[in-house]
């Protein structure tokens, strides 16, 4: 089983070498743009578009031969990513280049990489620290992928293939409950407030709504530099995000780890199309499409995958309301939740609960003779709740590295 992570590095290029990288990009581009107009719409298969448009790509745009088999193949993955997301191909833009084991090179010796451009081989020295090299010291990668960010910094991202192990056998289950209140809380009381990534996120909308008003609004000086501003904050956000994202699942995943669980996740496909379907204002909107969970599952699908940490993925129906004790449907309140149980009347914090049952579903779907989970309220009540919040989750197949594969690191 293979791991594919992804190393992002800075490269030292000379005024001609940008140059070159600038005309190979656009080159590139272009490349694509015309295959994509002049092959049926519907045909993915690399090898097929090959015959048909390969000798035309090397002699109107003057790529190398694998350069334009690349050219090739990010056509047929757009398409089928297209296809998959039922939306248009994008515009191709002059940001990056594949390049597998006969165009790229990667020398430990003096940290460089070598590839090819349009008309020659360039070696280019990486700007890198200690993470990078330790990272890439010993490796022997066979791809990577040229790119231009929006600050004009040129990068390549090296692809580094890992052998791991099958996922161990976990008979516990560590559940996690993602929300905006909290960005996640386990089923043993471990939690990640989000208040200070929402005051982040609030600031920088404030910001960027002063800056676009001053833009259109102010002298013709203030306009230009309330542009290099809002340049400035581009990606600041994110970056904010996937950094705190990727602290939270290394410590997730290490902790699963060290005590021998699987973790347990409500799988939300979809949550964005359906929530904004309801009436709101426009500032929930915008919280609720800046919640980055689906950012932290694929951070924690391949660092589970690297650790061999089993990641099942559960039916989120009812994890929220229903008590992790009787099973009963129950009041929530915000970040309180009550069970009307009589016989129960257990109070608890609602992202606990919600984490607690998700554990518990995990561990039905993980143990094929259950979890022993019981409930003592009349049959007809008991069999609507199982019928709602567990009969769903047993088809459910447990998420291993080859369900999805993110290959950012």
């Amino acid at each position: 089983m293979k791991q594919v992570t992804t190393v992002a590095c800075k490269l030292q290029v000379t005024k001609n070498i940008s140059s070159e990288i600038d005309e190979l990009l656009v080159v590139f581009a272009a490349a694509c743009e015309w295959i994509n107009a002049n092959t049926p719409k519907d045909l993915t298969n690399k090898t097929k578009m090959q015959k048909l448009v390969y000798n035309q790509v090397r002699e109107q745009f003057g790529l190398s031969s694998n350069l334009a088999i690349q050219a090739l193949r990010r056509v047929c993955s757009n398409r089928k990513t297209a296809r998959q997301k039922n939306r248009n191909i994008r515009k191709f833009s002059p940001t990056s280049a594949t390049y597998d084991a006969r165009i790229f090179s990667f020398r430990e010796s003096d940290w460089s990489i070598s590839i090819k451009l349009l008309k020659s081989r360039a070696k280019i020295p990486l700007h890198i620290g200690n993470y990078q090299r330790g990272i890439l010291k010993g490796q022997d990668p066979k791809s990577a992928t040229l790119v231009k960010r929006r600050n004009g910094d040129y990068y390549i991202h090296i692809n580094l293939e890992h052998d791991v192990p099958e996922p161990y056998e976990a008979k516990e289950v560590l559940g996690l409950d993602l929300g905006r209140v909290d960005i996640c809380h386990t089923s043993e009381g471990d939690k990640w407030d989000g208040k200070n990534l929402k005051a982040k996120r609030n600031h920088y909308a404030w910001l960027r709504l002063i800056l676009q008003k001053k833009a259109s609004l102010g002298t013709r000086s203030s306009r230009r530099r309330c542009r290099q501003l809002l340049q400035r904050l581009s990606g600041k956000e994110k970056r904010f995000r996937a950094a705190l994202n990727h602290v939270i699942s290394r410590r997730l995943v290490d902790q699963a780890a060290t005590n021998g669980q699987a973790i347990a996740i409500e799988d939300l496909t979809g949550i964005r199309e359906r929530t904004n379907q309801e009436p709101r204002s426009k500032t929930e909107r915008r919280h609720s499409n800046n919640w980055s969970f689906y950012m932290l599952r694929q951070f924690l699908t391949y660092k589970c995958v690297l650790k061999s940490v089993p990641l099942i993925l559960v039916n989120p129906a009812y994890t929220s309301v229903s008590c992790h004790k009787c099973l009963h449907i129950g009041n929530r309140n915000g970040k309180s939740f009550r069970c009307v149980n009589p016989e129960c009347l257990n109070k608890c914090d609602s992202d606990r609960n919600g984490a607690e049952n998700i554990a518990a579903l995990g561990r039905s779907i993980n143990t094929p003779r259950g979890s022993g989970l019981a409930c003592k309220l009349s049959s007809g009540v008991r069999e609507y709740i199982q019928l709602n919040l567990f009969n769903d989750n047993l088809g459910l197949l447990k998420t291993t590295s080859t369900s999805t594969r993110p290959q950012v690191c």
